[in-house]
């Protein structure tokens, strides 16, 4: 489990090596609504970490699937509680990527109140994972023009849907899974779904019709990174000038691969 670990950090950070901080920034700030690969299908999940995301990572990969999850930082959970479940999604191969801190209305703040957000939910994100995410997702899909200028200050995207399960909707499992059947029925190009890892009924009964039926219409179901032929995570910051003080010991430098995961035991999210 060490090895493969290792291998997969290898791979990842490899891969958000190969973009340089400012080729990043020149193309961030996009808002994306639907995937770019024909017949590429991402299922995507708010709201957490909550106790079904494991639940959700492991059907996903029995099915040979992969989906994005948009966490908050202390929206039903703190984050840290969680690190345990969100590091597993992160190495079966699932996407990560950052919702707010407390879910606002991103639109109705400032932009110092909508950096600050963002900001803690990335920093914890990496704190976990060992990378900052390259998308997130406003809560209730609300976003302005300031939400879109953070973002790409940020070097992130912002990422909508093109189709809605309404499980946030008190929608039982049959509705969701009919308004899944009647979307795939108009054959649309790509799929990008909403949905919320917060409901059993998601968790245990929706997903596995909804990654069948899609599979079964001919949809290859990635993360919303692979779907836009993105990278999901941002690249390293470049090192501090030797000025400065080196990082604290239990942070690896930036610009290096992380050898373990850091230990976020008895951090909180007040």
């Amino acid at each position: 489990m060490k090895v493969a670990s290792l291998l997969f950090f290898a791979g990842v950070f490899a891969s958000v090596q190969a973009e340089t901080v400012n080729e990043v920034l020149r193309r961030s700030g996009v808002v994306i609504s639907e995937c770019k690969l024909p017949k590429t299908a991402a299922l995507t999940f708010d709201d957490g970490p909550n106790q079904y995301n494991v639940d959700i990572g492991t059907t996903l990969r029995k099915y040979g699937a992969k989906g994005t999850f948009f966490i908050c930082g202390n929206l039903y959970h703190c984050i840290y509680d969680y690190a345990d479940s969100v590091r597993k999604l992160f190495l079966q191969g699932h996407q990560i990527a950052s919702h707010s801190w407390s879910h606002p209305d991103l639109a109705k703040l400032n932009v110092s109140a909508i950096t600050a957000e963002l900001e803690k939910t990335d920093q914890a994100i990496q704190d976990i994972i060992g990378f900052r995410p390259a998308y997130m997702r406003p809560p209730y899909g609300s976003y302005n023009d300031n939400v879109t200028a953070v973002a790409k200050a940020r070097g992130q995207d912002v990422v909508i849907w093109n189709f809605d399960s309404q499980d946030w909707n008190s929608l039982t499992a049959n509705q969701s899974e009919t308004r899944y059947s009647d979307f795939v029925a108009t054959k649309p190009n790509t799929v990008l779904a909403l949905n919320h890892e917060t409901y059993n009924t998601t968790a245990h009964e929706v997903l596995p019709y909804a990654i069948k039926l899609l599979q079964k219409n001919g949809y290859r179901l990635v993360t919303v990174a692979e779907c836009v032929g993105g990278k999901p995570y941002l690249p390293p910051k470049p090192p501090k000038p030797p000025h400065l003080p080196p990082p604290p010991p239990h942070s690896p430098p930036h610009g290096h691969l992380p050898r373990h995961f850091l230990d976020v035991r008895g951090k909180t999210c007040s």
